[in-house]
């Protein structure tokens, strides 16, 4: 009885845990009811609630008054993120051993998409300095923009920003709400006529030589390139690898399903520990749920316009609307941009393209988080 008063009167001394307990809920409602990225939003909006209870054992668990050992997530946080950032890279072999290059490679000009898209994550870090947050803080915020979740975990514990609970659930929050956000800026920038414009898809033939070279070849790129992101980029190229190769089935099977999905539940559970409430009920958390959705729409828009600016020099003219798909949101805005050309024309069909381009911003989001590590760390 004593632990039930004791608890009762914590949560009434402390009311910002009754927010973090309707944000987690929240977070469970838009998982299970609207089926949005419910792999990550659900054990997040659960380790909000566990995370945010007075004495909370998952935090520490006090067995006598002289002795206390590590809660569980506590002790998942420093060994599976801040120690080693193993969480958020092991995903990445999940995710590069999804991902079928074909469609990029068969039509290369949409790694320029992909590169035009990031243009969010500058953009959004120059607006966090603008609004007062520090550098290292600035950059992990604009991370957002890659809209990929593991990479903005990822730099934000590299670069030990404070907000990294809020950038996480920002993150994959909007990654969850590209359906909404992502049409709305494509209409607002694009003609009824550019979303009925139809391209042609030649089916090039891919070797499975070059399929197994390309992932190979970026990693070694990326290494001179932008040195820090070859965790990030290595990761997903050796879980590529994996898919490619040949003769590694089964491994590729259990990165695509079993190590991806145990990650994943396991990475939203855990990241709950930089939720608790005293650092995450504050006016820097709306400051970067705007500067999140700022980065998303700057993504979306910068795809959008490089491809109609390339269309006025090119012949082989693009659907506008590809350009959205070079976030790294995969496959959801390649559908998402798939969708929209049938609701303007039923018969258009761009899904291939839509994919390219989509891949393309992948690959485009690990570099550009390597190189935001890179130029941020080189300055302290």
């Amino acid at each position: 009885m004593d632990f039930l008063l004791s608890g009762i009167q914590g949560i009434m001394e402390h009311p910002e845990y009754i927010i973090m307990y309707l944000i987690g809920a929240l977070l469970i409602y838009l998982a299970i009811v609207k089926d949005l990225e419910p792999a990550l939003l659900l054990p997040m909006g659960f380790g909000a609630i566990l995370v945010n209870l007075p004495a909370s054992g998952v935090l520490t668990q006090q067995l006598t008054e002289q002795i206390s050992s590590t809660g569980i997530i506590e002790w998942l946080f420093e060994v599976g993120i801040e120690a080693s950032e193993a969480m958020p890279l092991l995903l990445f072999i999940g995710i590069g051993a999804m991902i079928d290059f074909g469609p990029l490679l068969s039509n290369p000009r949409m790694f320029l998409f992909g590169a035009a898209a990031q243009f969010g994550i500058f953009a959004a870090v120059f607006v966090a300095g603008l609004m007062g947050f520090e550098l290292n803080d600035a950059a992990s915020i604009g991370i957002i923009g890659a809209a990929d979740g593991p990479t903005a975990i990822l730099v934000a514990n590299v670069l030990n920003s404070k907000y990294m609970g809020a950038i996480a659930v920002v993150a994959y929050s909007y990654m969850a709400l590209v359906p909404i956000v992502q049409p709305a800026v494509i209409k607002t920038l694009t003609t009824k006529k550019e979303r009925c414009m139809h391209m042609e898809y030649k089916q090039n033939t891919v070797s499975k030589r070059a399929k197994i070279i390309f992932p190979i070849v970026v990693t070694f790129v990326a290494g001179l390139v932008a040195p820090t992101s070859v965790s990030l980029v290595g990761f997903l190229m050796f879980g590529n690898l994996l898919r490619e190769c040949g003769v590694l089935g089964n491994l590729s099977d259990t990165a695509q399903n079993v190590l991806a999905n145990l990650v994943t539940l396991l990475l939203g559970i855990t990241i709950a520990f930089s939720m608790k409430a005293e650092a995450f009920v504050n006016t820097q958390t709306l400051m970067i749920l705007v500067i999140g959705l700022a980065a998303f729409v700057f993504d979306t828009a910068a795809g959008v316009i490089f491809a109609k600016i390339l269309n006025l020099f090119s012949k082989n003219k693009v659907n506008p609307m590809i350009g959205a798909a070079g976030i790294s949101a995969f496959p959801m805005s390649a559908r998402v941009v798939q969708k929209l050309a049938l609701k303007e024309d039923p018969t258009n069909i761009i899904i291939m393209q839509a994919t390219g381009t989509n891949v393309s911003g992948q690959i485009a989001s690990v570099v550009a988080g390597g190189v935001i590590l890179n130029l941020v760390t080189s300055m302290f």
